[in-house]
């Protein structure tokens, strides 16, 4: 057994003076475990979940998406206040190719993108908008595809994509039996808590959708390009990335998480429900107790704007396995370090 080392990082000086105007996060206290994933302290605490705001409030910050878009974005609400009672630690990143790779190799378990034989998804330049007769921007499933090839490069920093919700289960439930530490996937609250990280905002950096440059891997003009019918819903301005970005490439919020928003989006533990917050338990809401498809968050390399807000909620069957689609774990704080958190 390898059981993981608390140790104490500081900020990159060059993340931090590309960010001068910014002011700096305090330095994370931190858990690296056997396959050298960081775990970042997430106090206990409260916040206000969800989003309450207008489709004619929105509609005035995101004038080039069609009114419709709005209107669907009622599961947000209402606002609610919810009390994360016990500390935890959070993957500081998402979990990237390297870090999957280990596991699989270490554990035998074959990633459901190859188990079934079905594949993945991935990027093809030759696939048209429409071509697949959903309207789906990418091509799959294809066994050509899967969270070793997603159509782009990617190495062993970015984060693993095309990995279903039983993947990222059966890696948590590995990594715990290996250290003897719980490891799961965040309930939504944890998850949305550990997002905004005091902040009220949409973005960590404010409400304005320009902020997510700076902050997030998203749909810009770096991207654009590669879609064409799709420029009039890119993000003016670069972030730097077409495709997915080597994990920890933007500015961390004030709980030291990077890539909470953009990069790949986040499987949670939680069914979805789309009245659920308006019955959910003040503290620690589980979520509800079935469904037919989980919560996922935070949103991508590929999604715009108004799907990269904290409070966005999205969701597939626990099978999807998406170009998108990647995972960031959290480990459970043990009885003593609960007691330390809270000093």
């Amino acid at each position: 057994m390898n059981p993981p080392t608390l140790l104490f990082l500081l900020a990159s000086p060059l993340l931090l003076a590309s960010c001068a105007s910014w002011p700096a996060p305090p330095v994370p206290e931190m858990i690296e475990n056997s396959l050298g994933m960081k775990f970042v302290r997430v106090p206990a605490g409260k916040f206000l979940m969800g989003s309450d705001e207008t489709p004619q409030a929105l509609a005035r910050d995101y004038p080039q998406y069609a009114a419709w878009r709005f209107a669907e974005l009622a599961d947000e609400a209402p606002v609610h206040r919810v009390r994360i009672s016990r500390p935890f630690f959070l993957g500081q990143h998402e979990v990237t190719v390297g870090q999957f790779r280990q596991f699989v190799e270490a554990s035998g378990h074959a990633p459901e993108s190859v188990a079934d034989g079905t594949g993945g998804y991935g990027y093809n330049p030759a696939h048209g908008l429409d071509a697949s007769g959903r309207g789906d921007l990418f091509e799959g499933r294809d066994p050509k595809y899967s969270w070793r090839h997603p159509g782009f490069a990617q190495d062993d920093t970015h984060p693993v994509l095309n990995v279903t919700w039983n993947d990222a289960v059966a890696m948590s439930r590995w990594l715990s039996q290996k250290e003897g530490r719980r490891y799961r996937l965040p309930t939504e609250a944890e998850w949305e808590y550990a997002c905004r990280a005091g902040s009220t905002s949409r973005y960590q950096g404010g409400n304005l959708p320009g902020s997510l440059l700076q902050i997030a891997n998203t749909f810009d003009a770096d991207a654009a390009p590669y879609w064409p019918a799709l420029r009039a819903q890119a993000q003016p301005g670069s972030d730097g990335h077409a495709f997915t970005a080597p994990v920890g490439s933007f500015r961390p919020n004030a709980f030291g998480l990077h890539d909470m928003l953009g990069n790949a989006w986040e499987w949670t533990a939680d069914w979805h429900a789309d009245a659920y917050y308006a019955a959910s338990p003040a503290t620690d809401p589980p979520g509800p107790a079935d469904g037919t498809v989980r919560v996922r968050r935070g949103g991508s390399w590929h999604t715009w704007a108004l799907y990269s807000r904290c409070s966005y909620r999205n969701w597939n069957s626990a099978q999807t396995r998406y170009t998108l689609v990647g995972m960031r774990l959290l480990l459970e704080a043990d009885s003593t370090e609960r007691q330390s958190l809270k000093k």
